[in-house]
């Protein structure tokens, strides 16, 4: 290589370099429930249309987990929780501000999509033999399940059909599509996932349903109070609903 072109080579690396150190764009935690994954990736690319020089860093898991982290870490600037109990934790200690109620969620039975077990309605989870997994306890999607299931009065008969407890509705969703199980229980919205591609649905009679309520606010303590403030102002917004809307969520008051 000749001088002059090693020199060329030099100054490109050094200013690509450069250029890379001098970009500085600010990062905003957020902390959500799993479900809203699909759904938040689309909230994500409006708000970074419209601020240029925000990275979005999600943290996505089980609201009881992320709950954990938030009390123990400190790291989020928001929170979107699955479930209130989890959010009036963080409302506790760290605190919050500008909480409101964004989302409602249902349940549903799922299924491979060849039905192995022959899933017709809820009180077939109870069936001798049937395979059935089931977010943790202490999970709001495992809390929820176990809680129609109690209203239907199968928990018993469901509970000693159970083979895996799972940390959130996607790691039931997985087991079920895969077919390692024959039935499970997730949010309505799971099924707007790619993963769904490969379910079964069976409605969950709503006399027995239960509704999960999402809330989302602002941490205490956060860096970036007003960009966090942003974020969740386009989450409750009517665009940000639609959004929701598009991904299996009720927004309806």
């Amino acid at each position: 290589m000749s001088r002059r072109w090693a020199r060329v080579l030099l100054a490109t690396v050094l200013a690509a370099g450069f250029s890379g150190c001098a970009r500085n764009d600010l990062e905003l935690f957020v902390f959500a429930a799993s479900s809203l994954t699909d759904a938040f990736g689309a909230v994500e690319a409006r708000f970074e249309s419209s601020h240029t020089d925000v990275d979005i860093v999600f943290n996505f898991g089980p609201s009881d987990g992320l709950a954990g982290q938030i009390q123990s870490e400190g790291t989020a600037d928001v929170f979107a929780s699955a479930s209130t109990r989890w959010m009036n934790e963080v409302a506790a200690d760290p605190g919050v501000s500008g909480r409101v109620d964004f989302a409602h969620n249902r349940l549903v039975v799922v299924t491979p999509a060849d039905d192995p077990a022959g899933i017709s309605d809820l009180a077939d989870l109870a069936q001798p033999g049937v395979q059935v997994v089931l977010a943790a306890e202490g999970v709001p999607v495992g809390d929820y399940a176990r809680e129609a299931l109690a209203s239907a009065g199968i928990l018993e008969g469901v509970t000693a059909n159970v083979v895996s407890n799972e940390e959130d509705a996607a790691g039931v969703t997985a087991k079920i599509s895969s077919g390692e199980a024959d039935a499970g229980i997730v949010y309505l919205s799971d099924l707007s996932t790619t993963a769904a591609e490969d379910l079964r649905s069976v409605v969950i009679p709503d006399d027995v349903n239960v509704e999960a309520i999402y809330p989302i606010a602002v941490v205490q303590g956060t860096a970036n109070p007003d960009l966090a403030r942003e974020f969740l102002e386009l989450v409750v917004s009517p665009e940000g609903g639609r959004i929701l809307e598009e991904h299996g969520l009720d927004t309806a008051g």
